[in-house]
């Protein structure tokens, strides 16, 4: 049936929403496509949805190409099999929680799970039922502290969530291969230009895991790359670390007065007259700088915990939140941020500007002589055998010539500093260089973290029971919208993908006349008979102008306009995405326009 915007539900604005920041917020909202309902809530309005539903069908399509099959869990779930794996409590304020009339605790899905692994433990007992990928595309809820950019981090959003299972870890890794060349697919299909890199699982656990990110200026996610082929999120590149050094024979430590020194700037160039080097001039990077970090467990307590890092890095939240968890006695959801003074006061030995490791491991880290010692952890170039200018725990004072694995130790090695342009990728395929993405999708090899805590066993070949393993596997898919808005737009309007676009063609009766609407009525008709979704704008006292520009904030990819031209036998063909346009011969239009849909063009 043709869309006709006379009685479509449909209202364009001139003007940006207020609280809209990036492009695809505003042209959504502009061209009707979505509503605000509430802060990071949209409702979706027949424009929009059928954009949706094209998104859904190519990833439906791969799936089912691969082997998948689809379910529906309710997004309305129990606690108790969130308490089993504890992520009840690991997911902290991240998730909506309410209770039924009875006291029961619910909560609304940020993710399945849970509920996919005793779906299959239910019905499934042998290894002859494996492998097995079952998938679903849901509405998922989390209490994002700050929901912004539209859709592009929203608290209700809609994923393809799907999870593969195996009786070996030889099965997980074919189904996590043939996930990954399908979510290859998906994107190109969908126009979509992505990046597989190398990711951290994160709260999801598991070993080996890729984010597949679209490239752009509005992404939160900061990625690198080389020319050598090496990709990976900031949060799961590996630092290159320097050799150890053999320290015998290096000099003692000295503690010397360093007054007014309580920054690197400031330390630095102090350091030039106090304690001169040599061979060189002191530089940032000789400094130790030692951050103290509060760490907020998911159990609600607090914990603070100091990273001994190079003075020229700074610290990255990102790749602390990403890494610490191997550290903490309890696993889950973190938050973190830079220690408080009054929680500095907790550790009354801890001189503000001036704190260093120490000189004596033996003793509590920091001086602290046994009172709430603190979990000490070093970036990746503190390695045994380096020297270092930091602080002497005392105001006014430093210590120059520490030596690290000599003077003092730490409890851990965690990347946890920035990563710049021109560090060495890890793999040694040469200097990195950064960007910044959406995560469009994001596949994990979860192993047997979900199937041991639900008990998700099966016979094998010798009668044996043995833990499934299990991958899982998302997609975006209100993100990819907002995505290929994002990238597919300019100053006019939006420029949809042939693929996903709300129609493949929209004619547009401009004029009073009743031929120039008879017209548009025939193409349109004749052009749906031929298999096309046809938009027509058969608004009969709107001017040609507001006409033309809904036309191009709309974004369908084919714009025929019928109009003046009709009198000497023409119409005009506009391709939206090349901005170029075309006087073509009533009898020829319809042939031009469903070859051109049929080719892609």
């Amino acid at each position: 049936m043709v869309l006709r915007l006379s009685t479509l539900f449909l209202r364009t604005l001139r003007e940006d929403p207020a609280d809209a920041e990036v492009a695809s917020h505003k042209l959504l909202v502009r061209a009707g496509y979505i509503r605000r309902a509430a802060p990071g809530i949209y409702t979706w309005l027949p424009l929009g949805l059928a954009v949706l539903r094209r998104v859904e069908g190519i990833i439906r399509e791969e799936m089912a190409a691969m082997g998948a099959q689809e379910v529906h869990f309710p997004a309305l779930l129990p606690k108790e099999p969130y308490e089993a794996t504890n992520r009840w409590t690991e997911y902290g304020e991240g998730i909506f929680r309410l209770k039924d009339r009875k006291q029961a605790d619910y909560l609304l899905a940020p993710t399945h799970e849970e509920v996919f692994t005793l779906l299959v433990k239910d019905l499934y007992s042998s290894y002859k039922d494996l492998p097995l990928s079952i998938y679903q595309i849901q509405n998922k809820y989390r209490d994002e502290a700050r929901p912004r950019a539209g859709l592009l981090r929203g608290r209700e959003f809609i994923m393809k969530d799907s999870y593969s299972f195996d009786a070996d870890d030889a099965g997980l890794e074919a189904s996590y291969q043939a996930h990954r060349r399908a979510y290859l697919k998906i994107f190109a299909r969908l126009g979509l230009d992505v990046v597989p890199v190398k990711a951290t699982a994160g709260a999801m656990g598991g070993s080996k895991s890729e984010e597949f990110l679209h490239p752009t200026e509005v992404g939160e996610d900061t990625f690198v790359r080389s020319a050598g082929g090496y990709a990976a999120n900031v949060e799961a590149v590996t630092t290159v670390a320097p050799a150890e050094i053999d320290y015998t024979g290096a000099p003692p430590a000295v503690v010397l007065d360093t007054p007014d020194t309580p920054t690197i700037e400031t330390l630095v160039a102090a350091s030039q007259t106090i304690f001169p080097n040599p061979e060189r001039p002191w530089t940032a990077a000789d400094t130790l700088k030692n951050v103290v970090l509060s760490v907020k467990l998911p159990t609600g307590e607090k914990q603070l915990v100091v990273l001994g890092v190079p003075g020229d890095r700074n610290v990255d939240l990102k790749r602390v939140e990403a890494n610490i968890g191997a550290f903490l006695p309890v696993a889950g959801e973190i938050g973190l941020d830079a220690a408080s003074d009054e929680e500095l006061k907790e550790a009354p030995l801890i001189v503000k500007g001036y704190l260093g490791p120490g000189l004596d491991r033996e003793d509590a880290l920091l001086g602290l002589e046994g009172k709430a010692k603190l979990l000490y952890l070093v970036d990746p170039r503190v390695v045994s055998g380096t020297t270092w200018i930091t602080g002497a725990n005392e105001h006014g004072k430093h210590v120059y010539g520490l030596v690290a694995g000599r003077d003092f130790g730490w409890d851990g090695v965690i990347e946890c500093t920035e990563v710049r342009a021109g560090d060495p990728a890890p793999d040694g395929s040469g200097p990195l260089e950064t960007a910044r993405g959406i995560e469009m999708g994001h596949i994990f090899q979860l192993g047997r973290k979900y199937a041991e805590a639900l008990e998700l066993k099966v016979l094998d070949q010798n009668g044996k029971q043995v833990v499934v393993t299990m991958g899982s596997y998302g997609i975006g898919v209100t993100r990819a919208v907002a995505a290929l808005a994002e990238s597919n737009h300019d100053e006019k309007g939006l420029v949809w993908p042939r693929a996903v676009a709300p129609a493949d063609v929209h004619v547009v009766a401009v004029g009073r006349g009743e031929e120039i609407f008879a017209e548009a009525e025939r193409v349109a008709a004749e052009l749906e008979a031929r298999g096309l979704t046809v938009m027509l704008d058969d608004r009969p006292k709107v001017s040609p102008g507001v006409k033309f520009g809904d036309a191009e904030l709309l974004g369908v990819p084919t714009i025929v306009a019928v109009g003046k031209g009709l009198a000497s036998g023409t119409l005009e063909v506009k391709d939206r995405r090349s901005g170029t346009a075309e006087d073509v011969p009533v009898a020829e239009v319809v042939d031009k326009v469903v070859a051109a849909v049929r080719a892609g063009v």
